[in-house]
């Protein structure tokens, strides 16, 4: 029997994917999590061989609940999202998850992804890893992107010096960095930019 977490923060889309997985016959859902943190401690506490986490939830999202995942359990994780984005999947492979899909594939595509995964696969949504390649790449480094992803939501340079483990000048700089790269005005108009690329 294949254990899953389901966690996402729509309680419709995760009440109804885990009636529908619970009738396939070699699948048992052991939780359904409502947010990001209740999903990376119930998923260390139990240990289920698949996490099915949605990519946009509160707390953590499931990129990074995947990515603690990764260095504590052997749980394998497929992320699903209603965006798509190339930069999302980037960081996703880069982050130990083994499976990626839209939210619009069916619960039976969705049991057969899980399968696969449990069997030592990795899944990459056909469609998703079309665009990923046909992308344009990010002008900016990885610590430039961390630098955006730690203040996505308006963080100061204080806080995000201290997320990154950073001198507070150090993050100055990285922004200064960015916003000439991208010849933008301000930090808030550069992760707007990232997300709409798929940066982030």
């Amino acid at each position: 029997m294949i254990r899953v977490l389901l966690a996402d923060d729509e309680a419709m889309i995760r009440s109804a994917l885990a009636a529908l997985l619970r009738l396939e016959e070699d699948i048992e859902v052991v939780a359904e999590c409502a947010d990001g943190a209740e999903a990376l401690e119930t998923a260390i506490r139990l240990q289920p061989d698949v996490c099915l986490l949605d990519l946009e939830m509160p707390h953590l999202d499931g990129v990074e609940v995947a990515a603690r995942l990764h260095r504590t359990v052997a749980t394998r994780c497929i992320v699903v999202t209603r965006h798509a984005r190339p930069g999302v999947l980037r960081r996703a492979l880069a982050s130990g998850v083994v499976g990626f899909l839209p939210k619009s594939r069916g619960a039976g595509e969705v049991a057969d992804v899980i399968r696969r995964v449990v069997a030592g696969a990795r899944y990459v949504d056909p469609e998703v890893a079309a665009d990923a390649l046909s992308a344009e790449r990010s002008p900016l480094t990885d610590r430039e992107l961390d630098v955006l992803r730690a203040g996505r939501r308006g963080e100061t340079t204080g806080h995000i010096a201290r997320t990154l483990s950073l001198a507070p000048g150090t993050v100055r700089n990285h922004v200064s960095a960015i916003l000439a790269k991208l010849g933008l005005d301000t930090r808030q108009q550069a992760v707007f930019l990232a997300e709409e690329r798929g940066w982030l």
